[in-house]
């Protein structure tokens, strides 16, 4: 926990009590925020449940309103009005329920972007249980790291799982981690390619488990939860520090309060589109639970969109009628990319609005995606946020003066290193001034303690960890980069700083650096570039020291973290910026399992286009 004896954040914007008005309480709150440790305490007196705000609340007026359209890669779709994803919830409540779970249990959902996901969501919500999302395509080696200490009780899991056109065997894989993973009483296994699996003692198929529990008849086993707004709803992996994964747990008013608002700013309730993994916390908080609680329509779709062919977001929004789409800058480019190589790039007429998050959108991308997609009048948003802040805190670009609602002022705010406020074109850190109603309730973990620097580098302010700058007086304030350096893989965050600190330790090791490169099997994966020392370069099996590379940065930092290439490099100098050096990486280096590079400096000058 903080010190109590830190001063607190600012008093919140008072435009939370309008959110606060649109979330359905149990037990009326006493008071909005009180200050407190990690940016207060929150609907103070208040109970709540999530899964009753989503879905029973919407059944008087929304209930044959469609809730979700899903589409899987191979082309089969399903949606579900509010009353049918109503009827899903109870029916795994009840089967939930009939394994023992209750408040403050832990569940994994170890589930690609399917409905189940969202029902198995809600269902957890509904009891108290607490779940966390584990990457579908996570190795054996990688879901066991992630499943060591969650004290799970239920693992959910499929057959076997669509991506890129191929299926991924996530029975098998979560059996091999289980192996290693005492306490899981049950696997739930979703049907979803019909391919073979194999059957152990607690493995339970979940059309069985929820067919069992659908008498018909309402039962007191459907009644929800009500919970206090900091009884968490899940938990979401932050960065892996040497080997100790930090779970950011996520409270349910936070969750509710957060998602309205945002969703009020970037929907004017039209059909709504995240275009992202479900492990992303934007996906879940803002392409989820946002709409579902504000009565709206979202799309989910299960795969990537270069399958069949590289139309499939137009098909997507064309065929739902997509009025917003949610995503990132890395897949707005990869779309763009593709579009150069049709014919025709056909505009999107039912597409308003498109808003990206994760990172800063160059302008050149913006105004591709305004012209190609929306013939010069669609609406762009930048969004920034965190995931210790429940996802999007900020947007820019968005027209003020319509059907949308103004998020609240988080006061952003950008400082030295001392917490001093800069003067515009400085860059510094960025930081929060005021209380924010989508912050975090707590960390678990190991090294749960790097997250306390959020609190206590600037006494008073939540220190964001981003560098940022504002241009004039006035200014949107622009993002930069991490201060810590850490990447995103399978959802988690990796520290490149540490990575490259493990390989330093190597006694072989002269110098060493790291990269994330596109990975067409994983998304995202590291690099190695590492340098020799000249008594060890000329005799050693490189093979065998790639290997023990590889296996030193996995047992300190764990699977995630382990580079998949290395390359050997006979000096590395600092001529190169990040973005450079992780083009030039990411062009020299071999795929994993395969014989590693061996290059010159001059040669990875070359391939980041710098004569040496």
């Amino acid at each position: 926990m903080s010190e109590p004896s830190l001063p607190p954040l600012g008093a919140p914007d008072p435009a939370w009590e309008k959110v606060a008005g649109q979330i359905t309480f149990d037990t009326a709150y006493e008071e909005l925020w009180q200050p407190g440790p990690r940016g207060g305490h929150w609907f103070v007196g208040g109970a709540l449940n999530l899964s009753v705000n989503c879905v029973d609340r919407q059944l008087p007026g929304r209930g044959d309103r469609v809730a979700l359209h899903w589409e899987g890669e191979p082309g089969d779709r399903r949606s579900f009005t509010y009353r049918e994803l109503h009827e899903q919830v109870l029916a795994l409540t009840r089967g939930l329920r009939s394994l023992g779970l209750g408040p403050g249990d832990r569940v994994g959902l170890h589930l690609g972007w399917l409905p189940e996901t969202v029902v198995s969501m809600l269902a957890c919500a509904r009891i108290g249980a607490v779940y966390t999302i584990l990457p579908a395509p996570l190795p054996a080696e990688a879901l066991a790291d992630r499943l060591a200490g969650m004290e799970l009780k239920v693992l959910f899991t499929q057959d076997g799982a669509w991506r890129h056109g191929t299926v991924l065997p996530l029975k098998a894989r979560a059996d091999e981690a289980l192996s290693a993973t005492p306490g899981v009483e049950h696997t739930v296994v979703v049907r979803r390619t019909g391919m073979d699996v194999p059957w152990y003692e607690g493995d339970r198929w979940y059309h069985d488990l929820v067919a069992a529990a659908r008498p018909g008849a309402v039962t007191p086993d459907d009644e929800p939860v009500a919970v206090p707004p900091d009884h968490p709803v899940c938990t979401m992996p932050q960065a892996n520090r040497r080997g100790e994964p930090i779970l950011i747990r996520h409270g349910t008013g936070a969750v509710l309060a957060a998602s309205v608002a945002v969703h009020q700013q970037l929907s004017s309730g039209g059909v709504f589109w995240c275009a992202a993994d479900i492990t992303w916390v934007a996906t879940q908080f803002h392409g989820i639970y946002g709409p579902l609680a504000c009565g709206d329509t979202s799309v989910m779709y299960e795969g990537t969109l270069d399958v069949p062919n590289h139309r499939r977001a137009w098909r997507i929004v064309e065929r739902y009628g997509v009025e917003t789409v949610l995503t990132s800058p890395s897949v707005a480019r990869t779309v763009r990319g593709w579009a150069r190589s049709m014919p025709e790039v056909e505009r999107m007429p039912t597409l308003r609005r498109v808003i990206t998050a994760g990172e800063p959108v160059e302008e050149e991308l913006g105004e591709w995606l305004r012209q190609a997609l929306g013939g010069g009048e669609l609406e762009l948003g930048d969004a920034w946020g965190q995931l210790e802040l429940g996802g999007i805190v900020r947007v820019v670009g968005l027209p003020t003066d319509g059907d949308l609602v103004p998020l609240p002022d988080c006061g952003l705010d950008i400082v030295d290193p001392d917490g001093q406020p800069l003067p515009p074109g400085q860059a510094g850190e960025a930081v929060l001034r005021r209380a924010w109603a989508g912050m975090s309730v707590g960390v678990e973990g190991g090294a749960a303690s790097v997250d306390e620097a959020h609190w206590t580098r600037h006494p008073g302010l939540y220190a964001t960890g981003d560098l940022a700058v504002r241009e004039g007086e006035g200014a949107e304030v622009t993002f930069l980069g991490r201060t810590d350096d850490v990447v995103p893989i399978f959802g988690q965050l990796v520290s490149l700083r540490e990575v490259r600190e493990v390989l330093a330790e190597h006694p072989y090791v002269a110098a060493a650096d790291a990269a994330v490169r596109k990975d067409p099997s994983v998304g995202r994966s590291i690099v190695a570039a590492v340098a020799l020392k000249p008594e060890v370069a000329r005799t050693a099996d490189l093979d065998a020291v790639a290997v023990d590379l590889m296996d030193n940065v996995r047992e300190m930092m764990g699977g995630l973290a382990r580079p998949r290439a290395v390359l050997f490099v006979d000096r590395i100098g600092d001529e190169l910026s990040r973005t450079q050096r992780t083009q030039a990486f990411a062009t020299l280096a071999t795929e994993d399992r395969h014989t590693p590079t061996t290059v010159t400096w001059e040669q990875v000058l070359a391939a980041a286009g710098v004569r040496p």
